[in-house]
């Protein structure tokens, strides 16, 4: 039998009872149909609802019954959308006017025919078994028995070019495959993705990053030239060799990256410590192991900037600065939240620290201090793209030695860095105060670099206690003067 759970009928009612007292009929549509059917659960549920006319006006006065946070998404379609938290949840409610005269002809309008279901609102109150109930003119349940995804009309893309996003997004979310027709339709209206706004972009992309299979739907995408509209850095970096320590060019190393860091999430996943750094949010619900997907994506966007040719040799040096600035840019446009932003930049900036440590042997105290402290929050971030990054070059002058000793030395990095956020950090010998007393300085950025000399020396135990950091703080006053 076919029905919502108790704890969405719950959060349901209300809506249901404010509807009944405004004599208003509401249609359930849309995605909560799709996963009751394919019994799929949302940490987070949304509800979307249509009706004749009228929705933005029902929804702000339902906003106001509720309590909850009331948004305007589409003035011209009359769209708006309610969030309300409720027992550690986040539930959104849609609310939409018909696009045509019948609900027939208004589902037609709906994006693929697995979300173009519908049944009336007071059914769902009803008991009884919704699969007898449920609108459904475009076979949307037979592509859902047949895992598809398929446009409801040959006009969707064209209404909303976001949509052909979303058939990628909705096909790694739920394990499904795009038809041949919403494929050739993607390809051919492509060029209207530089319409949409860049917020709504972002959202569909970090759906795809969010799933275990993102390499498979950029590739896709990629494919059907849709990716360079996003990225248009993507162009310069194809075609571009990057000499024997490599076997493919910039542009598809960068997606066997991706590829390799998937592999690697999938053997981390029974890793509590390191599944619990990379589901953090870092903003608005999106988590620090999709940033790293993009990152995977970004981290030698600088290649084709720094390309040089020394002795028949090409070399990329500075690329990881030239990345730090087109980084910038892309988050600009994608409209990144500030965190998100310094953590995507310290990634790409930072991403060939590991390999220089492997690369010169042991690595000594002080060079891994100084990583640790560079990195900051996202050191462990930079060291599994370092694992993916290296597993992604396979050139004839890659040896396996070279590949044993960068897996070695990132791995015991990675030990390190997990055991020391377990420790409680050892307070400083000297603070501020007793440096600018002692030597009778007034505040000033030598202050700064004479503790942060000190700290350096204090964790790798070339100081050992005040008086040794107060003979040091006196060289190091002497040397920066």
């Amino acid at each position: 039998m076919l029905k919502l759970n108790e704890e969405d009928l719950s959060i349901l009612k209300p809506v249901y009872n404010f509807a009944k007292s405004k004599k208003v009929k509401l249609y359930l549509v849309g995605g909560a149909l799709r996963d009751l059917i394919l019994n799929r659960k949302k940490d987070n549920p949304d509800f979307d609802f249509c009706l004749k006319k009228g929705s933005i006006n029902f929804g702000r006065m339902l906003a106001k019954q509720l309590k909850c946070g009331f948004v305007v998404l589409d003035e011209e379609h009359a769209a708006c959308r309610l969030v309300k938290k409720f027992e550690g949840k986040i539930y959104t409610f849609d609310f939409t006017d018909f696009r045509a005269a019948t609900l027939e002809k208004d589902l037609l309008h709906r994006d693929f025919t697995i979300n173009s279901l519908a049944v009336k609102f007071e059914d769902v109150f009803s008991g009884k078994d919704l699969s007898t109930l449920i609108v459904d003119p475009y076979s949307g349940r037979l592509d859902l028995k047949d895992k598809v995804i398929r446009v409801s009309g040959k006009n969707s893309f064209k209404e909303d070019p976001l949509r052909i996003l979303r058939a990628f997004s909705f096909s790694c979310m739920l394990g499904f495959s795009l038809d041949k027709e919403t494929l050739r339709l993607a390809k051919d209206k492509k060029h209207l993705i530089s319409e949409v706004s860049s917020e709504r972009i972002r959202e569909e992309l970090f759906k795809i990053f969010d799933s275990r299979t993102a390499y498979t739907s950029l590739v896709a995408l990629d494919k059907l030239k849709i990716l360079e509209i996003i990225f248009p850095e993507i162009k310069p970096m194809r075609g571009i060799g990057q000499g024997p320590y490599h076997h493919l060019d910039v542009w598809q190393h960068t997606l066997e990256t991706l590829n390799q860091f998937e592999l690697l999430l999938q053997a981390l996943r029974q890793d509590l410590e390191i599944s619990s750094y990379l589901s953090q949010e870092l903003s608005s619900l999106r988590k620090r192991s999709s940033l790293l997907k993009l990152a995977c994506i970004l981290h030698d966007v600088g290649k084709p900037g720094a390309m040089r040719r020394e002795k028949r040799k090409i070399i990329f040096h500075g690329h990881e600065r030239i990345g730090l600035g087109l980084a910038r840019v892309i988050c600009r446009r994608l409209k990144l939240a500030n965190d998100e932003t310094r953590s995507l930049e310290r990634i790409v900036l930072w991403h060939l620290r590991p390999g220089y440590l492997a690369n010169n042997g042991r690595p000594t105290e002080r060079a891994i201090f100084r990583y640790f402290r560079d990195a900051g929050s996202d050191a462990l971030a930079v060291l599994l793209l370092s694992l993916a990054d290296q597993r992604a070059t396979k050139g004839p002058l890659t040896t396996a030695l070279s590949r044993v000793r960068h897996e070695k030395t990132v791995k015991a990095l990675i030990h390190r860095l997990l055991n020391q956020n377990k420790e409680k950090k050892p307070a400083p010998f000297l603070n501020g105060n007793d440096i600018m007393r002692r030597f009778k300085l007034a505040p000033g950025p030598l202050i700064g670099k004479v503790l942060l000399g000190l700290e350096e020396a204090q964790a790798i135990g070339k100081v050992k206690n005040k008086t040794e950091a107060f003979k040091l703080a006196a060289i190091l006053i002497k040397r920066k003067k």
